[in-house]
């Protein structure tokens, strides 16, 4: 046990460079014979146990954010999880993790894993994300990870966040013209509020097809239409799925005479969307 006398300002300054509780950083003091860099390494080793011990809890609350590099080629989503809708409201928590978007965008990790093996400046240390997440999970006293990480590039790139970081977009253009900003918000916000499951038809998975297909059969055996009309009304009920479904073929929610696709064509011809995500928090 520490013969030093741990003084009020001692655990207060502690207390501003971790942003640890005051009782945390008097014990570590105490136990570190009043050495701050050695209290700081205590800290960290409590977080890391108190990451290790919430493994299973749920962490689904969180923010989701969306950014594009400087240039608009590239972008990035990340959706940072914590326990609760009180820690995800902090402005620190939202500040980190447009500090995790940020170093996303300059280093363009190809997958999560990468992701959380980039570096980080906390409190003048530079941490891995993954070991910065059990910090904060230490400070903070909830699970805290990024669970999604989602990059496009492309010639132009839009990024879009809806619902106070509950939800992100990123679309990808096929060119870079006037008034290219502002289409692809629009679209972005078409895909916010749509969920689309593919581009246009070519982008939809076989097993989503063959879905779609028996349960249109199903519909119409179960109204009694003749069995020799069941696979062409069920080609039918797959083309208004592709309508209400894909992107280029959804009504543009703000002028519904028109097609996404006929809407982009408006702005250059031949515009079109080469890439999109959309990421949802917890889901």
């Amino acid at each position: 046990m520490s013969t030093v006398q741990i003084s009020a300002s001692d655990v207060n300054k502690l207390r501003q460079q971790t942003g640890a509780g005051m009782m945390d950083c008097k014990k570590a003091l105490t136990e570190t014979n009043g050495d701050f860099e050695a209290a700081i390494d205590f800290l960290r080793k409590k977080g890391a146990k108190v990451a290790a011990s919430r493994q299973d809890r749920e962490s689904n609350e969180g923010v989701v954010i969306s950014r594009t590099s400087a240039d608009g080629k590239r972008g990035v989503i990340i959706e940072l999880n914590c326990e609760t809708d009180f820690v995800a409201k902090n402005a620190d928590f939202v500040a980190f993790a447009n500090a995790i978007a940020n170093e996303a965008v300059e280093q363009a990790p190809k997958s999560l894993e990468e992701l959380n093996q980039l570096t980080i400046d906390i409190e003048n240390t530079r941490l891995t994300i993954a070991e910065a997440c059990i910090d904060k999970t230490g400070k903070i006293g909830e699970k805290i990870g990024v669970s999604k990480y989602e990059v496009i590039e492309g010639d132009k790139v839009i990024a879009y966040i809806h619902g106070n970081f509950r939800l992100g977009v990123l679309v990808g253009l096929s060119k870079n013209v006037d008034g290219a900003d502002e289409a692809g918000k629009d679209v972005a916000m078409q895909i916010a509020a749509m969920n689309p499951v593919a581009i246009d038809k070519d982008g939809v998975d076989a097993t989503t097809i063959e879905r779609e297909l028996e349960i249109a059969k199903e519909q119409i055996r179960a109204e009694g239409k003749p069995e020799a009309m069941v696979e062409k009304i069920a080609a039918g009920k797959l083309n208004k799925f592709y309508k209400d479904s894909t992107l280029l073929n959804q009504e543009f929610v703000k002028d519904s005479s028109k097609s996404v696709a006929q809407f982009l064509d408006t702005v250059e011809k031949g515009l079109t969307v080469t890439a999109f995500k959309r990421v949802a928090l917890g889901a």
